[in-house]
């Protein structure tokens, strides 16, 4: 039963980096295209819903999945226990990051109004496009750690049984 909360913290995990990746390769091209006219576009195309509205559900859940999982398999190993705990750490990180840095990004792009001048708005997609791959490498390192936790589980799970 405690692996079925490791495998949903993975796959909420590996929900948001592909996400994520999504965003990079689809949203943000599509954001930065032909500033101001693109940005325009993406604050109509967002007035309903946007991208925010799913990572501030999946996200929070991945992290509280990923604290409940580091809790049940405490006392596995001291191995299993820091690659949870990295993983947590990493997901924390990735949220910080996401309010210190991307939030006010997204201000300027999505929300300030009037629309602020061309060379903001560039500078602002400009940044956010760069740094979303950080943001993704900081969700795939938290997924490493994951899986290297899995992997531990399941070895010490066969040396158990062999004896």
């Amino acid at each position: 039963m405690k692996l079925l909360f490791l495998f949903a913290s993975i796959a909420l995990a590996s929900g948001l980096l592909i996400t994520n990746i999504y965003t990079s390769l689809v949203d943000a091209k599509s954001w930065g295209a032909n500033i101001p006219q693109s940005i325009e576009t993406a604050r109509d195309y967002f007035k309903t819903v946007n991208p925010g509205f799913f990572f501030r559900m999946i996200s929070p859940s991945n992290q509280a999945v990923a604290l409940l999982v580091l809790i049940l398999f405490w006392k596995v190993s001291a191995t299993v226990r820091i690659y949870l705990g990295m993983a947590l750490a990493l997901y924390v990180c990735a949220d910080v990051f996401t309010f210190a840095y991307f939030y006010p990004r997204n201000k300027i792009m999505f929300e300030t109004t009037p629309l602020p001048d061309i060379d903001t708005l560039k500078n602002a997609w400009t940044e956010w496009d760069t740094m979303n791959w950080l943001r993704s490498f900081i969700l795939f390192a938290g997924l490493v750690f994951s899986f290297l936790a899995l992997r531990k589980i399941y070895i010490a799970n066969i040396l158990i049984k062999s004896d």
